[in-house]
């Protein structure tokens, strides 16, 4: 496995632990579809939640780590190309699992900051992003 893909799962399996401790009951995790993947859903309150995870990793350098999670806003990285595949892979989704329902629902994204020196991640919960 490719160094970007693992830091990617270990991302993944924090965001996952940080919805737990917050209440959300995991439903699926890397849902994929030839046009698209979900990396989370979760569900809490009777809303379905699609969690996409980026995940940054850096050295630390003193203070700067701090500093990159204050400036950092991954939502910038949600190209139309990669938020279309997300809408794909949403409407398949509901289509699959909810065929008698209409869920309430909403695309959550959670950046997680790796800090590899000192072995700590940080979370940056960003909820009902519009697609």
């Amino acid at each position: 496995m490719a160094k970007h893909n693992k830091i990617g799962v270990i991302g993944e399996g924090v965001a996952e632990k940080y919805l737990k401790n917050k209440g959300f009951f995991v439903l699926d995790r890397n849902y994929r579809k030839k046009w698209g993947e979900l990396d989370i859903v979760v569900e809490k309150n009777s809303v379905v939640h699609f969690i996409e995870v980026k995940t940054v990793s850096r050295k630390s350098y003193g203070g700067k780590f701090e500093q990159e999670i204050n400036n950092y806003r991954p939502e910038d990285n949600m190209h139309p190309w990669k938020l279309q595949r997300l809408r794909r892979a949403i409407q398949t989704y509901l289509l699959e699992k909810y065929r008698v329902s209409d869920p309430k629902w909403q695309f959550d994204l959670i950046c997680v900051f790796l800090d590899y020196e000192k072995q700590v991640a940080k979370v940056k919960f960003i909820e009902n992003l519009i697609l």
